[in-house]
């Protein structure tokens, strides 16, 4: 019984949200043509109070810009930049093919999928820098899980 108990708190700890402003679930898709940007998505975790994320940048791209893709006149779908994006204390914020993401530009073509990790740096606008590696994946290919 202590062991069935054992299990079910570290299953449950497991599942909790982070106490403090955090990103995880990191990922970036490669560019299909090598002049165009890749994309990177992630998930951020707002700690104890309300935060703005201005910047994302990278080891190993010229820089990086928030967008968000969106439905346009028509139905046609259109991007557009972000100067922030909130992220609400104790809420999180999912960046996703279809939505938020942010435009990694200059990638070089060394970079290759699933040969090394990324090292991305997210900045908001209180100073506050978080750090977070995001696994490589190829133009097309599926999104982790």
């Amino acid at each position: 019984m202590r062991a069935l108990l054992l299990g079910m708190v570290l299953i449950t700890v497991g599942c909790s949200r982070p106490d403090q402003l955090s990103a995880d679930k990191a990922w970036i898709r490669l560019p299909a043509a090598a002049d165009r940007p890749a994309g990177a998505y992630f998930t951020l975790y707002g700690g104890p109070k309300d935060a703005q994320l201005i910047a994302v940048s990278s080891d190993v791209t010229v820089r990086g810009e928030l967008h968000e893709t969106a439905t346009g006149p028509g139905g046609m779908m259109t991007m557009r930049a972000l100067d922030r994006i909130p992220v609400p204390a104790g809420g999180e914020v999912v960046f996703r093919p279809g939505g938020k993401h942010v435009m990694l530009y200059g990638v070089p073509s060394a970079l290759k999928p699933h040969g090394r990790s990324v090292l991305l740096t997210f900045t908001f606008a209180d100073g506050t820098r978080v750090q977070r590696r995001a696994e490589v994946y190829a133009a097309g290919e599926a999104a982790p899980e």
